[in-house]
């Protein structure tokens, strides 16, 4: 799994947006759950989103409800994360995992993935 914020990276200001991606090689993302963590300086690690794309499932945890969609583009096997309306507590290193679609998803929940990908910084400016 590899995680990016993209060419311009992640810093943006409050109120902005940004879309992470994280592509997988080796597997199918359809065949995965795929999970959004973020862990902010001092703070446990936290699921944020995730899907199941084989199943049209997501998952948002509260607080990012209504900012942040998590999509999966099959023919790019690609997850991503689309964050809009972003605020300073959103600052974090942003991960993605994946893990068999047969565990469901409280893996996501145990944030006990079976990979993971190197964590990008998002850091929202006020």
């Amino acid at each position: 799994l590899r995680c990016s914020a993209g060419v311009w990276g992640g810093l943006v200001q409050a109120g902005g947006s940004l879309r992470l991606s994280c592509a997988a090689s080796g597997f199918s993302v359809d065949d995965y759950i795929i999970g959004w963590f973020r862990q902010a300086p001092g703070k446990e690690r936290e699921g944020v989103a995730c899907i199941s794309s084989s199943t049209d499932v997501t998952y948002y945890v509260d607080s990012v409800k209504g900012r942040f969609t998590v999509s999966s583009d099959s023919a790019v096997n690609t997850v991503y994360l689309s964050m809009n309306i972003l605020k300073p507590e959103d600052t974090a290193v942003y991960s993605c995992g994946a893990a068999y679609i047969d565990r469901g998803l409280v893996s996501f929940f145990l944030n006990d993935m079976d990979s993971w990908g190197k964590g990008t910084q998002v850091t929202v400016s006020s």
